[in-house]
């Protein structure tokens, strides 16, 4: 990946690459999970923390048989083990449930699954006795020209009786191209002692597609949002060009909303029914509630109330609270602050640390003067009030209910309720000289 980042904390479609196995394993009724972690193993345990994991290092990386060695203490010998790899993000549930479920039936001793490529390069290949029978995986560095020609692949994807998997990890050596303890060895080994080795081939070539390098990780992003896109169309939201369409994987969108292209909404964002989101919007954990039209803005860790108007080319920050019926219009920037119902921001103003009543109207080019340079302080506009146009709140300062201020005001001083509040200096005429 060449990163300093460990490849499985690389994200897709919103998430880092391990938590999608790790929530595919769970999905799948898997109750005891243990990641197998090496380099940048702190990172590792800090992102995921909170998943009920347990962990063991590998110090030395010395193959997937000697990874898997690692965890030897924390298994009890009569589990179904199951084994994966870390870098697999479009892993679902439904392929491991089929892998568990026919190791179960079968009463094999080890299950692995396989997929057929018709461009396997890259891939331990899988092969099979004139009975069709399993017989072992040759990994592509150790195969033979005819050995490459099989299309069959190993997944990495495999179901162990642990006693039986632990005990035949004992025997595999290092004797190949890559020095390696190999886990494939773990399966002929079995198979050599007569116990039961299945493979189970499936349709799966999506799912168990690794990431290797930063190319790999684009291509599983794409697949990952089609994904996304898919389940979310099918359950009543219009997407109009999905191809240009961003959305994570935790996003939550109610039915008969509109995306418009060029729309980017990650995180833990919730938006309602009824909306038009987009085009050339970017939204992040935020709450959007039902009716909400977002035209080419950003919407940063907000929350904006139904039937709300925002944009164009808008700006809410974090903890921009908006109530119903707000109207945000453009080059309007809105940063810590709540604005009560039916307010209007039309544009070219900046509201910071702010409280905002109801039916207030903000002319353009107003200004919360909220930092002296030290600290921030807090402006309130109660009910009812009208801001003219140019003016500059000074907090801390607070407009009563129903008042007005004129123009161009400088506003530094409270104002009382139903009170008109203008401060200009005197209008002066100077005759020009020729």
């Amino acid at each position: 990946m060449r990163s300093e980042l460990p490849k499985v904390l690389h994200r897709v479609a919103g998430k880092p690459v391990v938590q999608y196995i790790v929530e595919a394993v769970k999905a799948a009724g898997v109750q005891h999970i243990t990641l197998v972690v090496g380099h940048g193993r702190e990172q590792v345990t800090e992102t995921l923390a909170g998943l009920e994991l347990n962990y063991v290092v590998q110090e030395e990386q010395l193959g997937t048989g000697h990874a898997l060695m690692q965890a030897q203490d924390l298994i009890n010998p009569g589990d179904t083990l199951l084994v994966l790899a870390g870098d697999t993000p479009l892993l679902r549930q439904e392929i491991l449930s089929q892998i568990i479920d026919f190791h179960t039936r079968e009463q094999a001793a080890a299950t692995v699954l396989t997929c057929k490529f018709e461009h396997p390069y890259g891939y331990g290949r899988v092969l099979r006795d004139k009975d069709g029978s399993f017989l072992c995986i040759v990994e592509e560095k150790d195969a033979s020209p005819e050995q490459k020609i099989v299309k069959e692949i190993n997944s990495g994807i495999y179901c162990f009786q642990a006693g039986a998997a632990f005990a035949a990890l004992s025997g595999i050596k290092t004797s190949n191209a890559q020095g390696e303890y190999y886990l494939t060895d773990v399966l002929e080994i079995l198979k050599k002692d007569g116990k039961k080795v299945l493979p189970l081939m499936l349709e799966a070539e999506e799912d168990i597609y690794g990431i290797n390098d930063r190319v790999q990780l684009a291509y599983a992003e794409k697949i990952m949002r089609q994904r996304k896109n898919r389940v979310l169309m099918q359950s009543g939201v219009t997407i109009i060009d999905p191809d240009s369409t961003y959305i994570d994987n935790n996003v939550e969108i109610g039915p008969d909303t509109i995306i418009l292209p060029n729309t980017m909404i990650e995180g833990k964002t919730v938006i309602g029914s009824d909306c038009q989101i987009g085009p050339n919007t970017r939204i992040n954990d935020s709450l959007v509630g039902n009716g909400v039209i977002v035209e080419s803005s950003r919407i940063k860790e907000a929350v904006v109330g139904d039937k709300c108007n925002i944009g164009p080319f808008s700006y809410l920050r974090p903890e921009a609270n908006l109530a119903a019926g707000v109207k945000v219009g453009d080059f309007v920037e809105i940063k810590k602050s709540q604005i009560g119902e039916g307010s209007k921001i039309p544009h070219l103003s900046y509201v910071g640390d702010a409280i905002i009543g109801r039916e207030v109207n903000i002319g353009a080019g107003t200004i919360t003067c909220n930092y002296d340079g030290k600290k921030k302080s807090q402006t309130i506009l109660e009910d009812g009030v009208f801001i003219g146009s140019n003016t500059n709140l000074v907090a801390p300062v607070t407009i009563g209910q129903n008042s007005i201020t004129g123009a161009g005001s400088t506003i530094s001083r409270n104002v009382p309720p139903d009170t008109l509040a203008v401060e200009r200096a005197d209008q002066k005429h100077l005759r020009r000289r020729k």
